[in-house]
């Protein structure tokens, strides 16, 4: 007997070029340091002993569809290594981000993966819609947003 399992991962990194150290770029990727360069980027923190970002810090932010908020928990969180990892779920689905920061010259590499589970057909959609979404530039919309902030402290509009 043939089960039918819609249960579906799809991934996909990009690498950006930040014109900046290592101690200044990484932190930027915390939620709360993400509001200096990301316009329009809001979390909203349910749980943290920190006020910038630490391992298990909960937050949450609206979601694609109507009446449905985005659940986020920093579920690796290694500054040691400039690394940082979340877990976000949704009604159906389930993503992991990570983001790894590495000293390039006199600036810095940030690699960026996006890794999405759906565990219906209707939610592996919502998921390819997300990557694509998110991935249209191949992530040089955060690389511009991001040296703009580095550059000017505001940020881009």
């Amino acid at each position: 007997m043939a089960i039918n399992n819609p249960v579906k991962r799809i991934s996909k990194s990009a690498s950006l070029l930040v014109m900046s150290s290592i101690e200044k770029v990484y932190p930027l990727f915390g939620p709360i340091r993400e509001k200096d360069w990301a316009a329009g980027w809001e979390p909203v923190i349910l749980y943290s002993n920190h006020e910038e970002a630490e391992e298990h810090m909960m937050f949450k932010t609206p979601g694609d569809l109507p009446n449905e908020d985005f659940l986020w928990a920093i579920t690796q969180f290694r500054p040691d290594e400039f690394m940082i990892e979340y877990t976000v779920s949704a009604h159906e689905r389930i993503w992991f981000i990570t983001v790894k920061c590495q000293v390039d010259d006199e600036n810095t590499r940030v690699s960026v993966t996006y890794t999405y589970t759906g565990f219906t057909e209707k939610a592996n959609e919502l998921n390819q819609q997300a990557l694509t979404k998110m991935f249209a530039s191949n992530l040089k919309d955060w690389e511009e947003a991001i040296n703009f902030y580095i550059k000017t402290g505001q940020q881009r509009i």
